[in-house]
């Protein structure tokens, strides 16, 4: 079966209390704040290298990390800076996982259009004057694929690095099965 890479992890927390952003982004050397532009301040670290969002309300948005681990890191840097410059924060917030996104290689070309069909239409937009890649919405895991004729695949909507796993030993499964893999 085709390996699995994640690409990009978002998930959301909330650190318990209102902040100030004008005031944390003054204290953070790497926060970017332009409440005309985004509503949030943007805290970019390098190591994990993802972007924190941060709002007034105390959520927070980490996004760009590889790993759900990354993302745990990444939330414990950001609160660790803002708790740094004043600021009474909850250390150990609750993180949930919004959206995974993983690509993977089937190692094969694909004829997306006899694909289109052998998966049938009412699970599958395929318009290529529109977009290169053939959309396919799975039911269980619950996610999207986005097949290319390259053989690479986007999957995009798992909140599990093993959802993503699973629809693509899935797919290739359904590929083989009919004949197109």
């Amino acid at each position: 079966m085709a390996k699995i890479k994640i690409e990009n992890v978002v998930a959301s927390t909330s650190i318990g209390t209102e902040l100030d952003l004008q005031s944390i982004a003054l204290a953070l050397d790497n926060a970017e704040y332009e409440p005309e532009q985004f509503p949030g301040l943007v805290c970019r670290l390098k190591d994990p290298k993802t972007a924190a969002l941060l709002f007034r309300s105390g959520k927070v948005v980490c996004t760009g990390a590889k790993s759900i681990d990354a993302v745990g890191k990444a939330v414990d840097i950001v609160t660790a800076k803002i708790e740094a410059s004043g600021v009474k924060v909850d250390r150990n917030p609750e993180i949930t996982v919004q959206n995974i996104v993983a690509s993977a290689d089937l190692h094969s070309e694909l004829n997306l259009n006899a694909i289109a069909i052998g998966l049938g239409l009412e699970k599958v937009e395929y318009e290529p004057e529109q977009f290169p890649g053939l959309v396919y919405r799975l039911d269980d895991p619950k996610v999207v694929v986005l097949l290319f004729g390259s053989g690479k695949l986007v999957c995009t909507g798992a909140r599990k690095p093993e959802d993503a796993e699973r629809a693509v030993d899935k797919i290739t499964e359904e590929l083989q099965a009919l004949g197109l893999l």
